[in-house]
């Protein structure tokens, strides 16, 4: 009955880890950019020194350059076109390989809606900024085909991690100014896959070979059944900036967002168990928890203006992803079920843009940006494909009047190619290879409007 454990036990490590992998985001890892449709046009370049509400959650100290009060509302759809190809084997014997199509297109348009605003106070307290905001740093979502290669290791992948954020900024000297904020998260999870109970019941047999003998009753990829898991967890953490722009024409802002520590507690649901283990208290619903760590963000921007109407912006990011080494899985009682080994390393994010005022009703941007994995050729699975992306954008804005303006941004994701070559891993119930490739891309529509009064 090992094997019957094995694959309870992993079944459990992935449900309840189901948000460390999320697919392809917007971002490397499942980090999400998309806080502002302005520095989507722009590749993320200057993101943290402009006039731009969604430094309430980027870089508080920037919110000093909005001198009236700010109401702003940002929509980018992400939409990913990925497709499969590759093959495997049950139990790692090429002469059962698995059955199933490439798993169609796990990406479908996604969401990702942002508010915040901005109040400069005045009276006593006109030494006082305070900003608030609500958006998603981390999630995405992928969904194959039910009858996929892949099936065994992954068919939907739903995560959401939603942050309320209350800053405050204070300029103690012209030119300098400094932030901090308060980060409310809230991380929810939906994981799903098939589990081949054909495979479990005969390789529990004593004899692995029946999994192949023609006389033997139970079949591999013959009574599949399949589970689905949902956690959540709130926790706290904050975020913290400065900005050095000694004249309107140069300006440098840095900022850290820190680690938020989640303990993610989940129901595991089992389906279509048989019935020779519809009594096994390895396959009964239960609960489980583990440790979620989403990472650390040190971010550096800078803007120069060449003209009156002509600026260059960059940025540069270090994410730490390394955070994600390993994670240990507890049921409720407190045992340890198991541990998955993810290998992550931090990741870095350069961008150069620039901005061009046609008019003071319009500004043209655009922006070039380079993202690394934090994954690897040894721990990629397809519940996260990730690899090195470049980042391509355009955008605009139409000051309507002194109080309203409307920007809409684009950006196309070309992704380099990522491979998996996962082995058999008994211990951890995956009873078969996954061996096979990716070909991807991703387009980003982005439309956000700005309310000063």
């Amino acid at each position: 009955m090992r094997n019957n454990h094995s694959i309870r036990a992993s079944a459990l490590a992935l449900a309840v880890l189901g948000t460390l992998f999320v697919g392809q985001a917007a971002a490397s890892g499942f980090q999400l950019r998309e806080q502002s449709v302005k520095n989507l046009g722009k590749s993320n370049a200057g993101s943290l020194v402009g006039k731009d509400a969604s430094v309430v959650s980027l870089n508080p100290a920037a919110m000093v350059n909005l001198d009236k009060r700010t109401v702003q509302s940002d929509l980018t759809v992400i939409d990913l076109t990925a497709s499969f190809s590759g093959s495997g084997a049950i139990l790692g014997n090429p002469g059962a390989p698995l059955t199933g199509n490439n798993g169609g297109d796990p990406g479908d348009p996604t969401a990702v809606p942002n508010m915040s605003a901005v109040f400069p106070m005045s009276g006593s307290l006109e030494w006082l900024t305070l900003g608030a905001s609500v958006g998603a740093p981390f999630g995405l979502a992928t969904d194959y085909d039910q009858g996929w290669v892949g099936r065994y290791r992954a068919l939907e992948s739903d995560v959401k991690t939603i942050d309320l954020t209350l800053s405050a900024a204070v300029e103690p000297t012209e030119g300098v100014s400094i932030g901090i904020g308060l980060i409310y998260e809230r991380a929810e999870a939906t994981l799903s896959k098939a589990i081949d109970f054909g495979t479990a019941i005969c390789a529990a047999s004593g004899n692995p070979l029946n999994c192949f003998n023609p006389a033997f009753p139970f079949k591999p990829q013959t009574m599949d059944g399949s589970f689905q898991v949902k956690g959540s967890d709130t926790n706290v953490g904050f975020v913290v900036g400065v900005q050095i722009a000694p004249n309107d024409r140069f300006a440098l802002g840095a900022s850290y967002r820190s680690q938020i520590k989640h303990q993610l507690t989940g129901d595991l649901d089992f389906q279509n168990v048989p019935a020779l283990l519809a009594n096994d208290p390895r396959f009964k619903d239960g609960k489980g928890s583990a440790r979620l760590v989403t990472p650390s963000v040190t971010t550096l921007s800078a803007k120069f203006a060449v003209t009156d109407n002509v600026r260059l912006l960059a940025d540069y990011q270090y994410t730490g992803w390394e955070s994600l080494q390993d994670v240990t899985i507890k049921r409720d009682t407190g045992t340890i079920v198991g541990s998955e080994a993810f290998g992550w390393s931090g990741t870095h994010f350069a961008s150069l843009g620039g901005e061009f005022d046609l008019s003071e009703a319009f500004t043209l941007r655009a922006g070039v940006g380079a993202d690394k994995t934090p994954t690897n050729d040894t721990h990629r699975t397809p519940r996260l494909p990730d690899n090195d992306r470049m980042l391509y954008s355009i955008g605009a804005t139409w000051n309507v009047s002194e109080s309203l303006s409307v920007d809409l941004a684009y950006q196309y994701i070309s992704i380099d190619s990522p491979t998996v070559n996962l082995p058999v891993e008994a211990a951890a119930g995956n009873t078969s290879t996954l061996v096979g490739s990716y070909t991807g891309h991703a387009n980003l529509f982005g439309v956000s409007m700005q309310y000063r009064f």
